[in-house]
């Protein structure tokens, strides 16, 4: 059995089928790019004979496949180790190789917009009916600190305009959450919802595919943002994903509570929320503040003696 055909019957498995299709378009996506990669010579990982995968050629396509970016290559990683052990448990092979390569580790982002750097995205996204939906996608990833997956395929039925309110199940967690949509934010929903209120995305792509207006999809999203971050003049460190993080930064400068900020990510802990979460100078003077505020005196009220300052170091 050749690895194409493997993945074709797990494509027919109950495991594959009965997950989110959300999910299934990301397997399927990765998936392919291992399918097609060539390695031993120019031959493809698909035309290959299950019998005939070594460690070596999975180390060989996972080198490759980081060329184009470590988290990008654990992805394809994690998918082609899904399929092999379709072929394990299926008893078409007896190893997968796949899991004998180890992954890189990456380290956590910690990347933040300038707001106005946002809003200079915002600007040109908007002012481009074809990239509209794009800015509005991480408008709302920015506002509610939502991730641009969830964003990208929020549908008109989680939007309550009536009580000025927007409801979704997140699709990592299935956390719950109910956020109040911003006026800024609110003007944009309302000028989209005359547009595309009639199909059931918020931010759909603006032109029909096989007669109706879908998500787009989640890989070739950020080459649409790059293209705007571009003609914004923004710096190539940023990227839409950061936006949530964005969002979770300024409510900890702002001294929002760890409780209300996990209200609104989603988090079911604070421990959650620390990789979005960054030391500021901001959040650091506030504290200094309050801390200041706590106190009924001031410096200039307080009469140490030398006797007093014994010991102390200012």
């Amino acid at each position: 059995m050749q690895v194409t055909e493997l993945v074709d019957d797990y494509y027919l498995s109950f495991e594959y089928n009965n997950l989110r299709e959300e999910t299934k378009a990301k397997y399927k996506y990765f998936i392919n790019i291992m399918l097609d990669t060539s390695v031993g010579g120019g031959k493809r990982l698909g035309s290959y004979k299950l019998s005939s995968l070594t460690t070596k050629l999975a180390k060989l396509a996972y080198n490759d496949w980081c060329n184009r970016g470590v988290s990008f290559a654990n992805h394809i990683m994690s998918s082609s180790r899904i399929v092999i052990n379709h072929g394990i448990n299926m008893e078409h092979c007896v190893q997968n190789v796949f899991s004998k390569v180890k992954k890189r580790s990456t380290p956590n982002r910690k990347v933040v917009w300038y707001r106005a750097d946002v809003f200079k995205f915002l600007d040109v996204a908007y002012s481009n009916y074809k990239t509209r939906s794009v800015g509005l996608i991480a408008h709302m990833a920015y506002e509610w600190c939502q991730r641009v997956g969830d964003m990208r395929l929020l549908q008109w039925s989680n939007i309550d305009f009536k009580n000025n309110q927007m409801h979704i199940e997140q699709s990592k967690r299935r956390a719950e959450v109910f956020l109040p949509i911003p006026d800024g934010l609110g003007e944009m929903l309302v000028q989209q919802n005359e547009d595309f209120g009639f199909q059931k995305y918020v931010a759909p792509r603006p032109s029909l595919y096989k007669g109706s207006y879908i998500p787009y999809c989640m890989y070739k999203l950020p080459k649409l943002a790059r293209k705007i971050m571009n003609n914004a003049g923004l710096s190539n460190e940023l990227r839409l994903s950061d936006l949530r993080r964005t969002g979770t930064v300024e409510m900890v400068d702002a001294g929002v509570s760890m409780g209300n900020i996990m209200s609104v990510t989603g988090h079911a802990n604070p421990q959650s929320v620390k990789p979005y979460m960054k030391n500021t100078f901001k959040s650091a003077n506030l504290a200094y503040q309050t801390r200041r505020g706590l106190t009924d005196v001031s410096e200039n009220d307080i009469s140490i003696s030398n006797a007093d300052k014994e010991g102390y170091s200012i």
